[in-house]
Formats: structure tokens, sequence, C-alpha cells
């Protein structure tokens, strides 16, 4: 940039009722990898996952009133992906509910939901778009 300034999206905070039902969710059954997941202080516990592949990881926290939202509150977050269809796949035999796989414009795309609702939209656009 030419003022010298980078953002880089790298962590968004992911609202849940319950930190543990979270992490057994979104790392045995969609496969995101644990970065940490530590308790530095009472009452304050961060658990940082990560899509394979991504730059971005999800954060759910307990006891940081400035990132609390009411669980289930996050939509639409996307997980771009090469093969829509074998993720979909995949996701299913570990039990997550996915959606059937609809093309708007080209793109690929499938949903799903974590336990408090918070929704994902699982993206695949094809070579050329």
């Amino acid at each position: 940039m030419a003022d010298g300034m980078t953002m880089k999206l790298e962590v968004v905070p992911l609202p849940v009722a319950d930190v543990d039902r979270a992490k057994a969710f979104y790392a045995e059954q969609v496969g995101f990898h644990v970065d940490h997941d530590v308790q530095p202080a009472e009452g304050l516990r961060v658990l940082q996952l990560t899509p394979p592949g991504s730059g971005c990881s999800i954060v759910i926290a307990r006891g940081m009133p400035d990132i609390e939202m009411p669980p289930g509150s996050l939509r639409g977050l996307h997980l771009v992906v090469d093969d829509v269809r074998e993720v979909r796949s995949t996701l299913i035999g570990r039990g997550v509910r996915v959606s059937d796989v609809v093309e708007m414009t080209g793109i690929l795309f499938a949903f799903f939901a974590d336990p408090d609702g918070n929704t994902w939209v699982l993206q695949e656009i094809p070579p050329g778009r």
C-alpha cells in the first residue's frame, strides 16, 4: 500500500455457548487444527482453531467481554474449497449435517451450522472464474 499500512484478517471471534462442545465439533468433526487452548487467568479461556490450509483462524473465548456475542449469532462465514462435493462428503462422514450442493452463477455452495447455530458456507469457485 502507498501509505505503508497493512491489514490482515487472521482471527474471527466465534460465539458459542459451550467451549468444549465447540472444540469437539470444530476439531473432530470439521477438521480444524487446534492452535491453542489456554486459560491464562481465572475465568478466562481462549481457544483458537484454524481450518486446514487457511491463513485465518477462529477464536472462541470466555471471559473476554469485548469480543463476546450471543451464541449462534455469526452467519455465513465462507470456507473456500477446491471440491465442494468431496468436502461435503467428508463432513457428512464425520457426522456434520451439510446441505445439498447448489450452483449459483457457476459457483458451487453447500451450507452447514455448528451446534450453536453459527452458519458456514462451503464455496467452490471453478478455475478461470
